[in-house]
């Protein structure tokens, strides 16, 4: 039996089909032989019995040429800037060990919304999430594992960050503490607690420093809330809206921001017209992350995929997130950029609200202690 192909590239011909006189001259006619006609050589004859190894050879070779993996990492609002750099880091590595081609894609939005969009069909390979109750929820949907925590360290978080204040420059309104947020005529820029992982660990926050204060309780939390939302003239779906109103709008006396997030608008949207204002207590902010097992199965990406989650443990993925003013997991990394992340006392989400679920479940499902306070 003859085999017969074709390509862009070359067309394989088979004794049958080739002039009986011009396979003569090279004294192989005959059952068994192909011609392989590339476009700029002559007819070259290549017994059958080669062929099919040479074919098996050329697609190998054309697919390696062309193969190339990508995985979608959706992410919040203000990583943006980390993961533009993370992304080449961990290519360049892959390659290095595996001969292989990675290429990582992005897409940041508030947390809660990116979260939405991938229960609505974006095809995430990883989650890169600011509040594990955003993966609990692809968790219930069936799209990441119940167990996503212990499957990396750290609980799957590999930096933390916290809530400061941005004030204008000189801080003309004296700004230095939660109380101040709440003065009469403040004007402040939190992001909606209901759409942004920013704000509501902005909004929990000021929760557990007023439980947590001298006299404090749930009841004086409740209405220390209630005056800081008063003060907020506007809420933005995600930390970066938020951060565009205040520097670039030009609206509010304080924006509350994930650390990060304030560096970056100091240095890049600020204009020497900005300072940050570290308050002695805030939130514990832990940035989880999780492979998407639904769609790395589909797409054949588990690998790469918990490869790149990894990377963010490493000594050069640490050394990223301190760059990107991200707090690094690593005791040894953080205490080389010990100067660039003031001590202040941080309450975990479980001190400050009873765990995440709570939180959720209290202060943010509809009809919960936002929308009471808020909404009236």
């Amino acid at each position: 039996m003859y085999e017969n192909t074709r390509s862009a590239m070359l067309r394989f011909q088979c004794a049958s089909s080739i002039p009986r006189q011009a396979v003569r001259k090279t004294g192989l006619y005959g059952a068994g032989i192909c011609f392989l006609k590339l476009s700029m050589h002559p007819l070259l004859i290549i017994p059958i019995g080669r062929l099919r190894p040479l074919l098996a050879a050329l697609a190998f070779a054309s697919g390696a040429a062309h193969a190339e993996t990508t995985l979608l990492n959706v992410s919040y609002d203000v990583t943006r800037e980390l993961f533009k750099e993370v992304n080449p880091a961990f290519s360049a590595k892959w390659k290095a060990e595996t001969g292989e081609t990675v290429s990582i894609n992005q897409s940041h939005g508030g947390s809660s919304k990116q979260v939405r969009a991938v229960l609505d069909g974006l095809e995430a390979d990883v989650v890169t999430m600011n509040q594990s109750t955003d993966i609990d929820v692809l968790a219930a949907a069936g799209l990441v594992d119940k167990q996503w925590e212990s499957r990396f360290p750290e609980n799957a978080a590999p930096f933390t960050s916290t809530i400061v204040f941005v004030v204008r420059k000189g801080n003309p309104k004296k700004i230095k503490e939660w109380v101040d947020l709440v003065r009469e005529g403040m004007q402040v820029i939190i992001p909606n607690p209901k759409t942004s992982g920013n704000g509501r660990y902005s909004y929990l926050a000021a929760w557990g420093v007023a439980r947590k204060a001298a006299g404090g309780s749930d009841a004086v939390a409740k209405d220390f809330v209630t005056k800081l939302f008063k003060n907020v003239p506007v809420l933005d779906s995600g930390g970066r809206g938020a951060t565009t109103t205040f520097a670039q709008r030009g609206i509010g006396d304080v924006l509350l921001t994930f650390e990060n997030e304030a560096v970056l608008t100091q240095k890049e949207l600020g204009g020497g017209g900005l300072q940050i204002v570290y308050p002695s207590s805030s939130i514990l902010a832990e940035a989880p992350i999780a492979v998407v097992d639904k769609v790395v199965d589909k797409r054949g990406t588990r690998k790469q995929a918990e490869a790149y989650l990894r990377f963010l443990y490493s000594p050069a993925g640490q050394e990223l997130a301190a760059k990107h003013s991200l707090r690094p997991r690593s005791p040894e990394v953080l205490a080389k950029h010990a100067a660039a992340f003031p001590q202040l006392n941080l309450l975990s989400i479980a001190d400050a609200a009873g765990g995440w679920s709570q939180a959720q479940k209290t202060h943010f499902n509809d009809g919960g202690i936002f929308d009471q306070i808020y909404l009236k």
